[in-house]
């Protein structure tokens, strides 16, 4: 079964969400940061070419033998579908369309939803900018594994089937720990997907529907791609809550790697994070991974290292909330 952790609790902290503080000291520095801000152009357009990607794919895939349907589920439906989840947290930030324009935001998260077979766009929306604006707090960032979670998978073996089921996890989590009210568009959203589900069910088959559903399961779990949900913000080092990673797999991430700059500047699209490293070089200069695929190992294999590996705040604080320049970089 593996070692068992020795890690028994979260790590406390009883100051702010630290990345609006930083947010502060850095623009104090470096103001030109604020040319960054703003959507990415492309993406409206990447978007939809990837989505047609995956059901080009998915047409062609299910010709193939069971194995190689399986093999390509995990390496290019999951990989691909990975990526979409990405476009949503982007989109989620407005980083399509710009502040201006939030239902065209929301129209092409829903166009990045069809291949994950799951309606998740604008749920994600709904708990990820509370990470972002509590990071860490005990209700309110969901992000952060549950006590139970803790207590189920506690050595080598049971943290491996935690990495393999996180899709689950990260799905169903904020229905337990903060659940809130259902929104209509998370009920479009809804019966858009169920509606893309039964046309691709009907007009490409089962098999490609299944292909593309077991790419989402298989993709943001025991996957290279799946290495950021833990590199994020798992304590690797103690004290240190955010972590980037500059390696290939940026390419095919929208730079979420870059999430020290992210958590600063949420509202500077991926494609221009690589430039606010550039500009304030001195505040990122900070641990960090050039490997997704080690930071996976590492956690399942470190007996120091589990569901436990996060710092904690146990009050929220409106303080912790964006205003101003840090409300815009939502």
């Amino acid at each position: 079964m593996g070692q068992i952790i020795t890690t028994t609790d979260f790590q406390y902290k009883y100051d702010d969400e630290p990345h609006a503080t930083r947010r502060k000291e850095i623009l104090a520095k470096h103001p030109e940061i604020k040319t960054l801000f703003g959507p990415d152009p492309y993406m409206k357009y990447l978007v939809p070419l990837i989505v047609i990607f995956q059901l080009v794919t998915a047409y062609y895939v299910i010709q193939l033998p069971g194995w190689a349907i399986l093999f390509l589920s995990w390496a290019l439906a999951g990989t691909f579908n990975h990526n979409l989840s990405l476009a949503m947290h982007e989109i989620s930030h407005n980083l399509a369309f710009g502040h201006s324009s939030p239902m065209l935001n929301r129209f092409i998260g829903f166009v990045a939803n069809i291949p994950l077979c799951v309606p998740s766009s604008i749920t994600f929306k709904k708990y990820h900018l509370d990470h972002h604006r509590y990071q860490g707090d005990n209700k309110l960032d969901v992000d952060i594994p549950s006590h139970l979670e803790s207590y189920l998978f506690y050595n080598t073996f049971t943290k491996l089937i935690w990495v393999f089921l996180q899709p689950l996890f990260y799905s169903f989590r904020p229905l337990f720990v903060h659940p809130k009210p259902v929104e209509t568009l998370e009920i479009a959203n809804t019966i858009w997907t169920i509606g893309w589900n039964y046309l691709i069910y009907n007009f490409i088959g089962g098999w490609a529907l299944a292909y593309l559903a077991g790419g989402t399961l298989l993709g943001l779990g025991l996957h290279p791609m799946a290495g950021h949900f833990i590199s994020e913000h798992y304590t690797f080092i103690k004290g240190q809550e955010t972590y980037s990673y500059y390696g290939p797999l940026n390419y095919l991430a929208w730079n979420v790697g870059y999430h020290n700059e992210h958590h600063d500047f949420p509202y500077v699209s991926w494609s221009r994070l690589p430039k606010v490293k550039e500009m304030a070089p001195e505040y990122y200069n900070m641990p960090s991974y050039s490997s997704w695929s080690w930071v996976i190992y590492k956690y399942i294999t470190d007996p120091e290292i589990g569901p436990y590996s996060r710092v904690k705040r146990g009050i929220s604080s409106p303080a912790a909330a964006t205003t101003g320049d840090e409300k815009k970089a939502e």
